[in-house]
């Protein structure tokens, strides 16, 4: 590798230490250095290019910060990843996948375009998952956006958060009390979006006698909303109850289903069918984050719903334009034939 390197360019407003990183990435790029490939030692780069050993060994930790080569102690440098084109190495760590994560993932990633490499890692909601992900990948990455959707949100999974640089650290769909400085944040009010929303269609809601909630207990969902849906009913005195599977419940007359799986979704206008009442008169129906399957289903499901497009955009943003803010997502009531 050492005779294709180019030489440093002494007028140039770049760095030294960034042009010999970007002679090393060139070199990979024409092939030239492959993956398991020994880099030169920092001093014999130093020799070569007449450069103090402070100016190398910093080009050499840029790149092995950004996951491009490891350090082997009494060996030397190694090439470990080709990942070498991108802007921006990105760790995006979700609680789990499904149709609306990757609706947030695609938003983020068209934002972002070509010039950046994202990673992605799930870690099920638990929190020792999560801090052995962080653990592992600190320092390999120039940005980690986070989502902290956890079922214990215990002081360890904060203290790991907080040692990631905060210039560096997002944390998408959901703040978490306890991480310190300026990082930025696109967030659900999970509590009060769901009682404005309600709020909102309370016209078409109070044809209803009793509002039912189907709040699974197996998967993890935030409590906020089930909260939210308990403030509604309250403060607008509405009979309600809460249960975890539709299953477990007959659907009557003249009841309102907010709904958070599409299970339960299933199950409930399948009942309704079979019970010949007719949805948005004698039975009413909400379900929790829309999608295409919803506008369609028995002539179209009220949906209560985020703009996750615009999550995922938003953060993009953010890392593009380095400007750490902390942003509520639009939350609303889409109102269908179902209510």
């Amino acid at each position: 590798m050492r005779s294709e390197l180019s030489e440093i360019d002494e007028t140039s407003n770049v760095p030294k230490y960034k042009q010999v990183a970007d002679m090393i990435i060139s070199s990979i790029g024409n092939g030239i250095v492959k993956v398991g490939d020994r880099l030169p030692s920092i001093n014999q780069t130093s020799e070569q290019f007449l450069l103090s050993r402070d100016t190398v060994e910093k080009a050499y930790q840029n790149l092995r910060r950004r996951g491009v080569i490891t350090g082997v102690r009494g060996k030397g440098f190694y090439l470990s990843s080709t990942s070498h084109n991108f802007e921006k190495r990105i760790l995006l760590i979700f609680n789990k996948l499904s149709d609306h994560k990757k609706a947030i993932y695609n938003s983020f990633k068209k934002k972002l375009g070509d010039s950046s490499c994202v990673d992605l890692q799930i870690h099920h909601s638990d929190d020792k998952t999560l801090e052995k992900i962080v653990i592992e990948n600190l320092g390999k990455y120039d940005y980690y956006v986070i989502m902290p959707h956890l079922k214990d949100e215990t002081e360890s999974v904060k203290t790991i958060l907080n040692r990631i640089p905060k210039e560096k650290l997002f944390l998408i769909n959901k703040d978490l009390e306890g991480i310190t400085g300026s990082y930025g944040c696109v967030y659900e009010d999970f509590e009060m979006d769901i009682l404005l929303a309600l709020q909102s269609g309370i016209e078409r809601i109070k044809k209803y006698k009793k509002l039912v909630m189907v709040f699974p207990t197996e998967n993890y969902y935030c409590t906020g909303i089930q909260d939210g849906f308990v403030r509604f009913c309250k403060e607008n005195f509405f009979d309600f109850e809460i249960i975890n599977k539709a299953c477990h419940r007959e659907v009557r007359a003249r009841e309102l289903y907010i709904v958070i799986e599409e299970a339960d979704l299933v199950e409930i206008v399948k009942n309704a069918t079979r019970k010949s009442l007719v949805l948005g008169k004698t039975l009413g129906i909400i379900a929790y984050n829309d999608s295409p399957f919803k506008e369609i289903l028995a002539g179209g499901i009220a949906s209560l719903s985020t703009d996750f497009d615009r999550m995922g955009a938003e953060i993009a943003d953010m890392i593009q334009t380095r400007n750490h803010r902390k942003v509520k997502n639009p939350f609303s009531l889409i109102l269908r034939s179902s209510v």
